[in-house]
């Protein structure tokens, strides 16, 4: 009986033991802390996604997951993220892919001038080409994040309302972009949205092409007074995760991750689209500035200029060795089947 009684006490005592080891480094680690750099300032749309996102998983792995956000490019630059992210210098990381066209040859593509007429769809083309096509360029990062900007317009100091105002007119433009208005006779400048107020301001350029948001969120209709509607070519972002950052994730944070990355993808594209719409109403009300619609006859000549962008991009991709045609034709198939 004793013995029995013995036997049952230390059987007892030995399972709190164990049981006590098991949770103790739960107990006492503490939350797993995350950086999270980003390039563009506060409020604009890259930097908002990042906050919402940040919340949401704080939120959905009750506290257990902490982000620290660096917006600005105080953490890494705009050119450099996508390395630094693979370097560790943050645990995360969201980058303009049309800033490095090369490297991003089969999403980029989603950028190319080809009908999709916002964000929300093409994110959802940006998405089926990633999933499709799963590029090597992503093989060192886990991408938790991917969404596609509104379709690019012309923001310029004087008015731009058909080709002849272009010719030779110097915008900013990255990607997609710059090709799009070298078929138009414009002159693109190559550089990162941040320093575009500074060359705006000192006549560097003479507006730029891009996204209608940043007309509110650079307050770029202070010195851009004329919106020229084009609603072709778009910019292309991704959000990656540092590989060892991503494995040393307890599963269940891997879970709560991946089943929110097409949701906060899809989020964002909402919110940019009402986002651009909000910055242009208050534009026209605290700058006065014109918005210019190009009749369709007129932007039919524009379009058959950009034939040979597309054309050209195929031959690129085929040098690469990537299947271009294919890609051009699914990113017309995705848009079609989106909505656009």
């Amino acid at each position: 009986m004793k013995k029995n009684l013995l036997l049952l006490i230390s059987g007892t005592v030995s399972f709190f033991l164990v049981m006590t080891f098991i949770t103790l480094p739960i107990v006492f680690a503490g939350p797993i802390k995350l950086n999270y750099a980003n390039f563009p300032p506060p409020k604009t749309f890259p930097s908002v996604q990042m906050d919402r996102w940040a919340k949401e998983i704080e939120k959905r792995t009750n506290g257990a997951v902490i982000i620290k956000t660096f917006p600005g490019g105080t953490l890494i630059g705009a050119k450099n993220m996508f390395d630094g992210i693979v370097a560790g210098t943050a645990d995360i990381g969201c980058f303009c892919m049309a800033y490095q066209p090369g490297r991003f040859m089969v999403t980029n593509a989603s950028g190319l001038p080809l009908g999709a007429p916002n964000s929300k769809v093409g994110t959802l083309v940006l998405w089926d080409l990633y999933k499709k096509y799963n590029p090597k360029a992503f093989s060192k990062v886990k991408v938790i994040a991917m969404f596609n900007t509104y379709p690019a317009n012309i923001m310029s100091k004087v008015p731009v309302r058909n080709l002849n105002d272009l010719k030779g007119l110097e915008l900013r433009a990255s990607g997609p972009a710059v090709a799009a208005l070298k078929a138009w006779g414009a002159t693109p400048v190559g550089m990162p949205m941040p320093q575009t107020v500074e060359a705006l301001q000192k006549g560097i350029v003479q507006g730029l092409f891009s996204s209608g948001e940043v007309m509110k969120d650079f307050n770029f209709a202070e010195y851009t007074k004329y919106m020229t509607m084009t609603r072709r070519v778009m910019y292309p972002f991704a959000v990656a995760m540092n590989m060892d950052s991503w494995n040393k994730l307890p599963k269940n944070v891997q879970k709560i991750i991946e089943d929110l990355s097409l949701e906060h993808s899809m989020w964002t594209a909402n919110y940019h689209d009402n986002h651009v719409i909000e910055a242009l109403e208050w534009s026209q009300k605290n700058h006065n500035i014109e918005v210019i619609e190009i009749p369709k006859a007129e932007m039919v000549k524009w379009d058959k200029l950009l034939e040979p962008v597309i054309a050209n991009w195929i031959e690129e991709a085929n040098a690469k060795g990537l299947p271009g045609k294919a890609i051009v034709d699914d990113i017309r198939k995705f848009t079609k089947k989106h909505g656009g």
